[in-house]
């Protein structure tokens, strides 16, 4: 049967209706995931169109996702991150969701003070068990969406649930008819769906909540969640590891709209941002991610690094504010003494900081050789040079500029600059000596004042 689709505004071919399949024995990839070796990435060649939503926004998990890897945050850290995440998510809510754990005392305390705060954006959410107690503790919370976790993957139902997938769809599907009659908005996590039979477990299962979210007239969200890293970009890749088959597949077979689609993944093999990238280019108007990616294992998508990313995309902030990221790594190194990666993206002590000297010259001549874009500008963090060996005249002169803030001024010295040279020669001596870590700004200071004592 032929019909005009609003997808496409084409004649299509009336979409097949996928049962679930019951079957006796799990299906595990082994052939993609032996477990003894590498997972594999099969091709089928293939394609599904690019169809990028109109809107796109980014969704918050640190004060969930992100808590189950390190040690629990105070509800203070928790307001002043959450005013930090609604500030950088700007007045449009880029950032439009973030989400509570609701367990324990603490969990309670930070939650209910968010939400005293009144700020529009994010909307708190939360993440909770399939029971009834839990539905009503949210409710009673005044919590309108929810997360529940519905595994969908053999590994998951046969392995950890003990059940049969006949068994898990139904159990799922009166968990989610309680959250409803409960008042709530679900949103449900189809964890692990990168190992999940899409065809034969994955779309039915959508399209049965589809149809439950019509019988109650109440939107049901999907977030599908590559909980192991194993998603997948690039196009020609086979179910159930391809990122654009799975977001496409949801809503061309399953009749998803963008706007409930949801993308969590993990950065076990390094993908997590590329992936989150692919779900909104296929169809996905969310991504779920973290503040510097902290969560499970390798981690969440870094919430920072799609900031960037949309912007990339849209070619507009849309009112968010990137300074803020520079505060938001700040505040994880000096109050939560969180070990902030040097070299990480954005964040890091090395984002922005060159040692070769080649670079360093270069960066006198100007900024933008060297360095990816205005990072004082956009992040309000300058450019800057680290010494060592390797830094030559030209490293030894930025660092004098830029440490004294000399750049553009009258004052500004050259790598030609006596002192320059003597300050090069008093750094080679030390690593002649044996001398293997970098120069500290101290140390730097202390030659410079022995070198020149009056000149700055």
């Amino acid at each position: 049967m032929l019909k005009i689709s609003d997808k496409s505004n084409l004649l299509e071919l009336s979409q097949y209706k996928y049962s679930l399949q019951d079957v006796r024995e799990p299906n595990l990839y082994r052939d993609v995931y032996p477990y003894s070796q590498i997972p594999k990435i099969p091709f089928n060649h293939r394609l599904v169109p690019e169809s990028m939503p109109e809107n796109i926004w980014i969704t918050d998990t640190t004060f969930r996702d992100g808590q189950q890897s390190r040690a629990p945050y105070t509800p203070d850290q928790i307001v002043h991150l959450f005013k930090l995440l609604s500030k950088l998510g700007g007045p449009n809510g880029i950032i439009r969701q973030s989400e509570f754990f609701v367990y324990s005392k603490k969990d309670r305390e930070a939650l209910e003070r968010c939400m005293e705060l009144g700020l529009p954006f994010p909307e708190i959410t939360t993440w909770i068990r399939a029971s009834k107690s839990d539905f009503e503790l949210v409710r009673d919370i005044g919590i309108k969406e929810t997360g529940i976790l519905v595994s969908c993957s053999d590994y998951h139902i046969f392995k950890k649930l003990g059940m049969s997938r006949k068994e898990a769809m139904e159990h799922y599907l009166a968990v989610v008819s309680e959250a409803i009659e409960c008042g709530l908005k679900p949103r449900c996590h189809l964890e692990d769906i990168t190992r999940a039979d899409y065809y034969g477990f994955v779309v039915p299962f959508v399209n049965a909540l589809t149809e439950l979210s019509e019988e109650y007239k109440i939107s049901v969200k999907i977030r599908m969640c590559d909980t192991m890293g194993y998603g997948v970009p690039y196009p020609g890749v086979a179910l159930p590891r391809s990122v654009p088959g799975i977001v496409y597949g949801l809503r061309h077979y399953a009749e998803v709209p963008s706007e409930l689609l949801e993308w969590h993944g993990h950065n076990d093999f390094y993908k997590a941002v590329v992936n989150a990238t692919t779900a909104w280019l296929y169809g996905a108007s969310a991504v779920n991610c973290s503040l510097l990616g902290i969560g499970e294992r390798t981690g969440n998508i870094p919430l920072e690094a799609m900031v960037i990313e949309y912007a990339s995309m849209k070619g507009t902030l849309d009112g968010m504010n990137p300074e803020v990221i520079t505060e938001i790594g700040e505040y994880f190194r000096t109050e939560l003494k969180y070990n902030v990666p040097p070299m990480t993206p954005f964040v890091g002590d090395n984002f922005n900081v060159t040692r070769a000297g080649i670079h360093a010259d270069g960066i006198m001549k100007d900024e933008e050789i060297y360095s990816i874009f205005d990072t004082k500008s956009i992040l309000k963090r300058e450019s800057a040079v680290s010494i060592s060996n390797t830094s030559g005249l030209a490293g030894l002169a930025y660092w004098v500029n830029h440490h004294y803030r000399l750049l553009g001024s009258d004052y500004e010295v050259t790598k030609h600059d006596p002192m320059i040279e003597e300050l090069k020669n008093e750094v080679d001596k030390m690593y002649v000596d044996g001398r293997t870590t970098i120069m500290s700004d101290e140390e730097l200071e202390d030659m410079v004042h022995k070198i020149c004592p009056e000149r700055f």
